[in-house]
This record gives C-alpha cells, structure tokens and sequence, in this order.
C-alpha cells in the first residue's frame, strides 16, 4: 500500500456539501438561478443558518421567506428559501442588488409581493420579521413589510406613524408602538403573536411585548418593501433589506441571531 505522504501521490480534497437538505435544495435553487456556484463560505453559512434555525425550534414557523443577499444575482435573491417565490414589482433591476447587503428599495414604485396570503396562519399564531440592512430614516406612514384592509384592520405590519415604530400582527388600528427607538435604526426588526392577547416585538436587539387584543386576518398577500391597503400598495420605503419571514410564531430573540450572524457573515466572506 502506498503511504499517504509517499512522494508524488495526489490528494484529492473533498468538496463540501451541505449537511441539511432544505439548505442543499435551496442552495441548489439559487445556483441554478444564478448560472453558477456559490463560494464555499457562502453555502456552508447558509447551511449553518438552516441548522441553527431547526436547532432552535424555530424552523418549521417560517413559511415564507426569501434571503435578499449572498446570491450572485438579484434572480437568486428571489428564490424563496421557504413557500412561495416573490413578484417583483416594479421592478427592482440588478443595480438594486448587492450581495453583500441586501435589495434596496426605491420609497416609490419597487416592492415585493410575498405571495404569502395574510390568512394563511393561525389568527393566534402568526409572525413578520425583516433584516434591515441600513439607517435610512423611516418617515410618516413608511412600511417595510405589511398588508391590511381598506378600513384600519391589520394584518401584520412593520411600519412608521405619528413618530413611532408601530408593529403588529392580528391588531386594530395603531398596533404597538415602540416610540424611543431611532427612525433609522438598523437590522433585525420583527413582531410575532402567541396568544390572543399578547404581542411580542423585537427591535434595535431589545425584544418587549404589549397587551393587544387580536382580530381576524383579512385575506390579501403580505407586501415588503410596503404595505397592502386592500389590493394596493402604499408607503413604499427606501431602505436596503436583506431578509424577511412570514409565517407562524416564533422566538424572534433566536431568529434575531441566527439571520444577524447569517448576514454579517456574508459581509465577511463574500469578495
């Protein structure tokens, strides 16, 4: 037998593969989407976030979903990781895209259809949660993900009014309202209900609950990039995301980190 360091052998290095399979058939979507492989770094952090999201517990609430970083193209970008692939309205174009960062929206004609119908989950159970990926200032009626009817009932919403952050899910007019927070705080911002009473909201890394009541969904996708007022959008924001959920409920500490140390480790390993 030939020893391994006997001169002149060849070692062949294995090639990584992804050890979930949720995250090998993502991966596999968006290379397909791109035309070509991801980095090695690349795969193995969208690998390790899957991962980390099951170990969690947190994994099976998340239904629809897109990773707006880390794909060569903006075309992979929008490659759902979970449930149904966003209309690109608008649209946004490629110089709209960085890999790096995120999907910049232009406060005006550019939004996502999630294609995520508003009645889809549980009344009592039931999340929205974005990754902001700049300090853009968040202005009078400005929304980064949301969908409500013509009359004031909302459906989930992260948005700006009256100088407050205001997140619901499943709330009446208003929502709860997170005041001292910055307009132009940045990442991880998201809100997510348990019961029929109480709402939990996580923003600028300090999670905090309020007493609200829930009402019945309305029907309608959720919109990112705005708000749905029935079958129209409004409040278009200017802002880069990098990542947005819908779904059920969920520990939105534990999402929190796991889409945080997801994109500051694209930051880092993507040339």
């Amino acid at each position: 037998m030939t020893p391994l360091n006997a001169p002149g052998r060849v070692l062949l290095r294995q090639t990584w593969a992804p050890a979930d399979t949720d995250a090998a058939a993502y991966i596999a979507a968006v290379e397909a989407a791109d035309g070509q492989a991801l980095e090695e770094k690349t795969r193995k952090a969208i690998d390790d976030f899957v991962l980390g999201c099951k170990s969690d517990g947190i994994w099976s609430a998340i239904k629809a979903s897109c990773i707006l970083a880390g794909a060569r193209t903006l075309t992979g970008a929008l490659v759902p990781l979970v449930g149904a692939a966003p209309t690109n309205v608008g649209p946004f174009v490629s110089g709209d895209y960085s890999r790096k960062t995120g999907l910049l929206g232009d406060g005006s004609t550019k939004y996502l259809n999630s294609n995520r119908d508003g009645n889809t989950d549980p009344q009592n159970s039931c999340h929205v949660a974005v990754y902001k990926n700049d300090t853009a200032t968040m202005t009078e009626g400005k929304a980064l993900i949301g969908g409500r009817d013509t009359v004031g009932v909302r459906n989930s919403q992260i948005y700006y009014s009256a100088s407050a952050w205001r997140l619901s899910v499943r709330t009446g007019f208003g929502g709860s309202v997170a005041s001292t927070v910055s307009a132009s705080t940045s990442g991880f911002i998201g809100c997510s209900r348990s019961t029929s009473t109480t709402l939990d909201f996580r923003l600028a890394q300090v999670s905090s609950n309020s007493n609200a009541t829930s009402v019945a969904p309305v029907t309608g996708s959720h919109f990112v990039y705005a708000n749905r007022a029935g079958a129209s959008a409004e409040g278009q924001m200017a802002t880069r995301l990098a990542f947005y959920s819908i779904g059920e409920s969920l520990n939105l500490t534990l999402l929190d980190a796991r889409v945080t140390q997801l994109i500051t480790t694209f930051a880092a390993v993507i040339p």
